[in-house]
């Protein structure tokens, strides 16, 4: 029976083996959220947001009534302690030897005071440190624009390295096939035994490009996952997504720059600065004047909770630091002079937009020549292969014609792949210029 068996397996032939499980495929689509959801810089400007958000509420505080609660016992001596003075001389000094008797006393109290007026510092701290946040939030913009364009041009790398791993495998699918048409041709003795060796260097030059590709497509990916900010596998396929074409990208840039302008956030997160800074100065001069502010208390007090006496007071204060040493001078100075830093680092920048957006815009222009130019420098390549091919087989042409063909086929397809990933690339650095795509909640 076994060999009955070993004979019917043996003429059924070799059995087909099983294919692995697709990998699944990665959108841009996916890539941009994941990196939303999970990349370290977008979630650590996501809280200095929040903390600067936080120091707004801190600054109008001191706007609020404040209001504060106590309440104290304690269990002591009570001997009294004449003090040279304190008393008139007609008063009688007799004082009773000191004793470790001790009784009980409480305190309660309550508290409430309000800031009047003082000049506008308190309440021009508010308004800073608002615009602080504000420019904390821009800040967050920036890095969200930033992470965005990363992962972007982390993606249609991993996608060109995949398009170079197709090319590849064509290219050693093609020297296979040459190596067995020359394989015959040397044993029909139409061909000399050096094509022979040539086909077989040719076919192990394309299995080392391969391996190569191979290489670099997974090394591509490991780079989108930390672009992504993900530590998980690399198992899985880069999708063909794109970018379409921007609205605009045509445009001069003297077209494009009001707009980079209004919505670029770092630009805006250095004008918010400026701002803030500008606001500090005049909370700041708030402190050559008065602050005037009014509270008001309660106490209740006693030796026990049964026989205890309530008090009630009012006061208004009037506070005046006439000199303190030129304080106040120097810290209206320094921002100031802090203003003016962040006006001018808001005008380098506005001279950087117009360089962002020409280079950006000259980069999708040459892109897209580029691409037209490289497909048909493909069609070409690939029709010059085929004849070539096809004289080899007729025995009119050389085996080098043959590799020269095959090296212009392999060059002009990754000539394409080279110039989809600078148009993508080129778009996606493009509205990122343009301050596009922020999502401001």
């Amino acid at each position: 029976m076994t060999l009955v068996l070993l004979l019917a397996s043996a003429q059924a032939g070799p059995q087909p083996q099983p294919q692995p499980p697709a990998l699944p495929t990665l959108t841009l689509a996916d890539a941009e959220r994941s990196a939303h959801a999970h990349q370290p810089q977008l979630l650590q400007a996501r809280s200095l947001s929040s903390a600067a958000s936080a120091r707004a509420d801190e600054a109008r505080a001191p706007l609020l009534p404040q209001v504060q609660g106590t309440a104290a016992y304690e269990r002591s001596t009570g001997n009294y302690v004449a003090r040279p003075g304190a008393l008139p001389s007609t008063v009688a000094r007799t004082v009773p030897s000191p004793s470790w008797a001790t009784s009980d006393y409480f305190n309660f109290g309550l508290t409430a005071s309000q800031l009047v007026w003082d000049f506008g510092q308190s309440s021009g701290r508010w308004r800073a440190a608002q615009a602080s946040a504000g420019a904390q939030r821009e800040s967050e913009y920036a890095t969200e624009s930033q992470v965005l364009l990363t992962v972007r041009a982390a993606y249609f790398n991993a996608r060109a390295q995949r398009d170079l791993v197709r090319v590849a495998r064509e290219t050693l699918a093609n020297q296979g096939a040459h190596l067995k048409q020359v394989e015959g041709f040397v044993r029909a003795g139409t061909r000399p035994e050096i094509d022979l060796l040539q086909a077989r260097t040719d076919r192990a030059n394309a299995q080392v490009q391969l391996i190569n590709a191979e290489n670099a497509y997974a090394t591509a990916r490991a780079q989108l996952n930390q672009a992504m900010g993900v530590a998980g596998s690399t198992e899985y396929e880069v999708g063909s997504d794109t970018l379409p074409p921007v609205d605009g990208e045509d445009a001069a840039v003297d077209a494009l720059l009001p707009e980079a302008e209004r919505n670029r956030p770092d630009l805006l997160a250095l004008e918010e600065q400026a701002r803030a800074q500008e606001l500090t100065a005049t909370a700041l001069q708030g402190g050559y004047g008065p602050a005037l502010g009014v509270s008001t208390g309660f106490t209740d007090a006693g030796p026990s909770l049964g026989s205890t006496v309530w008090n009630w007071n009012a006061t208004a204060t009037l506070t005046w630091n006439l000199f303190q040493g030129g304080l106040t001078r120097a810290q209206v100075e320094e921002a100031r002079a802090n203003t003016s830093a962040a006006r001018a680092q808001a005008e380098v920048l506005r001279l950087q937009l117009r360089v962002d957006l020409d280079q950006a815009r000259l980069a999708v222009r040459a892109a897209k020549s580029s691409l037209g130019a490289a497909g048909e420098a493909l069609v070409n390549a690939r029709e010059r292969l085929r004849q070539a091919e096809r004289r080899y087989q007729m025995g009119v042409g050389s085996l080098i014609d043959l590799g020269d063909a095959q090296l212009a086929a392999t060059s002009a397809a990754a000539q394409l792949v080279q110039a989809e990933y600078n148009l993508s690339t080129s778009r996606a650095q493009l509205l990122r210029a343009l301050g596009r795509e922020v999502s401001r909640g």
